[in-house]
């Protein structure tokens, strides 16, 4: 895990939400739609702006969640503080898209699916069960994506973990930007259009064998490449074994480390997803 970036709040503010609706745009995306009487305000950034996520569990009735009071950015032990039997489920996830002027937000769900078929991750399950009025709540948590602007040319590389991210990403960049993105994804249903500024090439893999590891694909085809400008930036994120050896990979070919972001978002191993 890279250390934490500057871009991240001092401090973070807690919106709280409701599911407006929610819909699958792909096999391996659930995007749920939020609306909150605060949201106008959220700082968006574009990029990669992620959150952190409160979500009622399943035995949970309360009509309001039990949120922890905090200070500063330091929200974690109050949170753990919560009694067990009231404590909402906390998750990561990034911005789709932001309405400001309707209070909005679009937030995409990766679907992760055991080798049986089987829906996995308590987001992703929250996410496909979701109804109008749920309540939740937001923690902001800046973006992550952070290209120093004498960058030559930019490399993104993620599987499905990091497809909302790289969405955002290419949205958001000027549109004189240049350099590669290698997205990983599960089908090829889950391919789309991308918003990508017109010097940035898109590379696809599709991970046809569901028993291959996320990330196997996208690591495979960054290996091919070992051409590098020393004053680019990667971005490197997905399952852990991609991240780190993605950055290894880049420093060895000659991108300096400060230049590289890397992120672990899970570990094959213990099949966690956020």
């Amino acid at each position: 895990m890279a250390k934490t970036p500057r871009l991240m709040p001092e401090h973070p503010r807690m919106f709280r939400a409701e599911v407006l609706h929610t819909r699958r745009i792909s096999p391996s995306i659930q995007r749920v739609t939020v609306k909150g009487e605060d949201l106008h305000e959220f700082p968006w950034q574009g990029y990669d702006h992620w959150l952190r996520l409160f979500l009622r569990l399943p035995h949970q009735q309360r009509l309001r969640l039990r949120l922890p009071e905090f200070t500063g950015s330091r929200w974690w032990q109050p949170y753990l503080a919560i009694p067990e039997e009231e404590r909402p489920h906390c998750a990561n996830c990034t911005l789709a898209d932001f309405r400001p002027e309707a209070a909005e937000l679009d937030i995409d769900f990766v679907v992760h699916l055991s080798p049986a078929g089987e829906l996995e991750g308590g987001a992703a399950s929250w996410a496909c069960a979701a109804r109008p009025g749920d309540a939740l709540a937001l923690l902001d948590q800046g973006v992550l994506f952070d290209c120093p602007s004498d960058a030559s040319q930019v490399l993104v590389v993620a599987d499905e973990a990091g497809l909302p991210a790289t969405t955002g990403i290419l949205r958001s960049l000027p549109r004189e930007t240049v350099g590669r993105v290698i997205q990983e994804v599960p089908t090829a249903d889950d391919i789309r259009t991308l918003d990508a500024p017109d010097g940035v090439s898109v590379t696809w893999v599709v991970r046809d064998d569901p028993a291959t590891v996320p990330g196997t694909g996208a690591l495979r085809e960054l290996l091919r490449h070992h051409r590098v400008e020393e004053s680019g930036h990667g971005f490197v994120v997905g399952e852990s074994a991609l991240a780190t050896q993605g950055r290894r990979h880049r420093h060895r070919a000659g991108l300096p480390k400060d230049r590289i972001f890397f992120s672990g978002f899970w570990r094959h191993e213990t099949r966690q997803a956020a």
